[in-house]
């Protein structure tokens, strides 16, 4: 792989960072156009997408340190390695879906129907954050003989502790292919069968869920344990994840028997 992409002098062009870049612009378009197309106030959606992707960066850092604690009791000189890693998605996710409940809520957004615009876009990001992790060697799969196998060579990949001159499984394309894949079928079923405000979120959820859940198994980076029930970390917040989704889509779908089509069409019937 190429972690770097180019030096000029002491300034170097890491592949990771750019790609990290580019997933954020992408999720925050997505999301600015999918807004307008609601009829969401631009200014504010442009605002909590900043907040999201401050609340995303430190929050992967921060269940980063959570999951490795030990490793960065025992010698705190790792913890500038913090500034580098690209952190856990799941600590990412989770703050900065606690920082957007908190902005749309004072704001007054339509909660769920600003969370449906946004969900998209997490998974568009998504896909090419993957490909930056598969640049930078990092979020490795385990040793494998399948043949698709990737082999690292590069050095720099080694200081993420990604073993060189092994075939590993390539967990970074199957998360990428796995976010595109939700990203098709969120945009493609959005809005067929009877839509309500929180479906394409709480979906969204659901199938990342499911789709982590599976591709941590491959997974042969350490990334924390939880010791009772011999998952990893991501793992054992799927579990509690997945449920939570279908328990929301239900309880959402019975909140909203109408569906926004059904409503005007009743109106335009009425008068």
């Amino acid at each position: 792989m190429y972690p770097e992409l180019f030096s000029v002098g002491s300034v170097t062009l890491y592949t990771y960072g750019l790609l990290l870049a580019v997933s954020y612009l992408l999720g925050l378009w997505l999301a600015m156009a999918r807004a307008k197309q609601r009829g969401l106030n631009a200014n504010r959606v442009l605002d909590l997408g900043i907040y999201i992707i401050i609340a995303a960066l430190v929050g992967a850092k921060l269940l980063l340190l959570i999951v490795d604690f030990d490793q960065y009791w025992s010698d705190p000189r790792q913890l500038m390695s913090l500034l580098q890693s690209a952190g856990v998605f799941y600590g990412g996710l989770i703050l900065a879906v606690t920082v957007a409940f908190w902005y749309i809520l004072r704001h007054g957004l339509p909660l769920w129907t600003t969370c449906d615009v946004f969900a998209p876009a997490i998974a568009l990001g998504h896909v090419t954050g993957r490909l930056g992790c598969l640049a930078a060697g990092c979020c490795y799969g385990k040793p494998t003989d399948v043949p698709w196998a990737i082999v690292f060579t590069n050095p720099l990949a080694a200081n993420q502790g990604t073993p060189l001159g092994i075939p590993l499984h390539p967990t970074q394309l199957y998360e990428a292919g796995a976010e595109l894949l939700i990203l098709v079928l969120l945009l493609a079923t959005e809005r067929r069968g009877k839509p309500f405000p929180g479906r394409t979120f709480w979906a969204y959820l659901f199938l990342y869920a499911v789709s982590r859940y599976v591709i941590e198994i491959y997974r042969g980076d350490p990334r924390g344990v939880v010791p009772w029930l011999d998952i990893s970390t991501s793992q054992f917040i799927s579990l509690v994840l997945a449920p939570l989704s279908l328990f929301m889509l239900f309880w959402l779908q019975r909140a909203n028997p109408e569906t926004p089509d059904g409503l005007r069409q009743r109106k335009r019937v009425a008068a």
